[in-house]
């Protein structure tokens, strides 16, 4: 090389190392907030440690989950709405989790992009901490991956890896049996599934992620953008007061392709859709995208987020101690002799 030729530096290549450090040390006091018994380091090292017996547990079977937000990211983007995909981001993990009967413990995330925006990423995983707060969940690591060339400007995709834990032989799903009913717990919109679907009816009405919600107050991107909730406290709750058999998150698929995977063999599930009214948003993508009812409930939550499984003498103390820690309750059906899921009745 020419001693006059100036040599080439890692920033101009389109990696900006300060500026990684920088969005390091803005989310320390985030991070630092969710704080639990167990954590045994800070941000920064190579690794993070957590100590199970720390937190309470004398015999533990340890229970992790990974998910991502899915095309909703898109929204978010084109919107500039990015402080709610953090806290997605957690739900969509420890929702899986508690549906093992095991407690969240700590949260690691992944935030990759083509240029590191830190205002941008810090508001996201800001976001991230505020989900595992909710959760009572640490946020513990992470890594952050600035990719030249592999992601168009401004845009950035995510991905979260959760881990719980539960005692030896405290497992769910557990002891379902014919009879046992279904306690439905309330959504709040479409959560973070579908939304390959949702962007497609917003583009064939024409509408724009600023124009009026068709469906409910402010804008459509502010309205889609709504968190999806996190059950895990309420959850927890239930598995403690006993007779709480089974947990599914209604994710994608739906109720039609969630319930079965809680059900042991030879056992189904019969849900009566007139048991809870259709929220707003899902009645607008129904009738704006003509979409089938079948279609419906492979592709949408509908309403409902979550399904506890409950023993039939214990279904209405259960749904009374979901009830008291914020969930909205409905009886959706029982368990029943068969495979799969039949629906009676029309979503309402």
């Amino acid at each position: 090389m020419s001693e006059t030729r100036k040599g080439l530096t890692y920033a101009e290549a389109g990696v900006d190392i300060a500026a990684g450090e920088a969005l390091v040390e803005r989310i320390g006091p985030a991070a630092k907030r969710t704080a639990r018994p167990g954590v045994m380091s800070g941000l920064g090292g190579f690794g993070a440690l957590f100590d199970p017996k720390a937190a309470g547990y004398a015999d533990p079977i340890l229970v992790a989950a990974t998910d991502g937000v899915g095309t909703k990211l898109r929204i978010a983007i084109d919107t500039g709405r990015l402080s709610t995909v953090g806290v997605d981001l957690v739900a969509m993990c420890v929702n899986d989790l508690v549906c093992q009967g095991a407690e969240p413990l700590f949260f690691l995330d992944y935030f990759a992009t083509g240029r590191l925006a830190p205002e941008a990423a810090a508001e996201v995983i800001e976001g991230v901490a505020e989900g595992c707060a909710g959760a009572g969940c640490a946020l513990i690591g992470g890594e952050t991956a600035e990719m030249p060339g592999m992601y168009a400007p401004g845009d950035f995709d995510l991905a979260g890896f959760a881990v719980g834990a539960m005692e030896r032989g405290a497992g769910l799903p557990a002891g379902l049996a014919e009879g046992d009913v279904l306690l439905g717990l309330a959504s709040d919109g479409v959560h973070s599934n579908g939304f390959s679907l949702v962007r497609r009816v917003a583009e064939a009405e024409g509408l724009t992620w600023d124009a009026a919600a068709p469906f409910g107050d402010g804008t459509l991107g502010a309205a889609l953008l709504t968190p999806t909730r996190l059950y895990v406290r309420p959850a927890l709750a239930a598995l403690r007061a006993g007779g709480l058999r089974g947990l599914a998150h209604i994710t994608g698929g739906g109720l039609t392709e969630n319930l079965p995977r809680v059900l042991p063999e030879g056992l189904g599930a019969r849900v009566d859709l007139s048991a809870w009214s259709l929220p707003p948003v899902f009645g607008w993508l129904r009738e704006a995208g003509g979409i089938a009812e079948a279609e419906m409930l492979r592709s949408f939550n509908c309403g409902i987020g979550m399904v506890a499984v409950a023993a039939p003498d214990r279904a209405e103390a259960l749904a009374a101690t979901l009830e008291a820690e914020g969930e909205r309750v409905a009886v959706i059906g029982r368990v029943e002799a068969g495979e799969g899921v039949v629906h009676d009745g029309r979503l309402g």
